[in-house]
């Protein structure tokens, strides 16, 4: 399985800063550390075109962006101070996506240990988010890849506001998003289907409302490629989760998502999202169990068990 990573491009952030910018490089040595990494191979990819970041986003935000002349507002709702490392990391993290979606297509699915940047909208970012890789992944496979159809299953706890704002005219991209009723952002746009939780929801509830939702995403989208946000943040001891899911729980989530795109024959697309857990060791050990999962997806898929 190919698996893509970009914490070499690292940005100067103040040191109390919430964004825990060492979960990547965390989150890369404890995966290559895995027994069942041994034959993946890590890449690092290629920053994004501008071409297929406008497929996504208008083009002056883009221009605004790599030249750092965002209105102070526009930059402050991002989360980020405006530097050139932070304009290589972001469209390195669209390359990462772009480059997992791609692997995926070739071998049933591909990975990336950072993305699900679902808050950045058409002309703005949001979130600690400055372009939003799930839409230009969408968008790229849609015009460069043949597919006729893509679903975005958005797991993080947060609800995917850009991706359904920059996608909302684009019937053949599919919005799916299960996330914390009351949590940010505080104006939701509409997903294709949106599922809010209440505050404290465990694992049998989330569960539940997950065994509900993906035979009817599959149905309604009949995807040629899944893009999956793997978000850590549901998890009890999330800082900005206020869900209450275990370990287990979100290992079972990940293996549902899975089992439900391989039943499917569909190639998907996994990014990690959002994890603030208070420990970071948390998070960390969250993602990696999604990505073990995955490798041992790639595995089943490339032998698949005999009827």
């Amino acid at each position: 399985m190919r698996i893509q990573y970009t914490d070499g491009f690292p940005i100067p952030l103040p040191p109390t800063h919430a964004f825990p910018l060492a979960k990547y490089r965390m989150l890369r040595e404890a995966v290559q550390r895995l027994p069942e990494a041994r034959h993946a191979r890590f890449e690092v990819p290629d920053a994004a075109r501008d071409a297929e970041l406008e497929l996504a986003h208008d083009p002056a935000y883009v221009r605004a962006v790599r030249s750092g002349s965002l209105e102070p507002k526009l930059q402050r709702s991002i989360g980020f101070p405006w530097s050139p490392e932070l304009v290589e990391r972001s469209l390195r993290s669209c390359g990462g996506t772009l480059a997992a979606m791609r692997a995926a297509l070739d071998e049933g699915i591909g990975a990336y240990l950072g993305g699900g940047t679902h808050h950045a909208g058409r002309a703005r970012g949001g979130g600690f988010c400055v372009f939003n890789d799930s839409a230009v992944v969408a968008l790229v496979a849609l015009r460069e890849h043949g597919l006729a159809r893509v679903l975005i299953l958005d797991l993080d706890v947060h609800q995917g506001d850009g991706s359904a704002e920059i996608l909302a005219r684009e019937p053949r991209v599919t919005t799916v998003s299960l996330h914390g009723a009351r949590n940010y952002p505080r104006v939701k746009w509409p997903s294709t289907i949106d599922v809010a939780l209440d505050d404290g929801t465990d694992d049998s509830a989330y569960l539940a409302a997950l065994d509900a939702t993906l035979p009817r995403a599959f149905a309604l989208a009949r995807p040629g490629l899944v893009i999956y946000l793997a978000g850590a943040d549901p998890w009890r001891d999330d800082r900005f989760g206020r869900l209450a899911l275990s370990k287990a729980g979100l290992a079972a989530r990940d293996a549902r998502v899975f089992a439900a795109a391989r039943a499917h024959e569909v190639p998907i697309v996994v990014t990690m999202a959002g994890g603030y857990g208070r420990k970071i060791e948390d998070s960390v050990a969250i993602q990696t169990e999604t990505i073990r999962l995955a490798l041992l997806d790639h595995a089943a898929r490339r032998n698949p068990a005999p009827q």
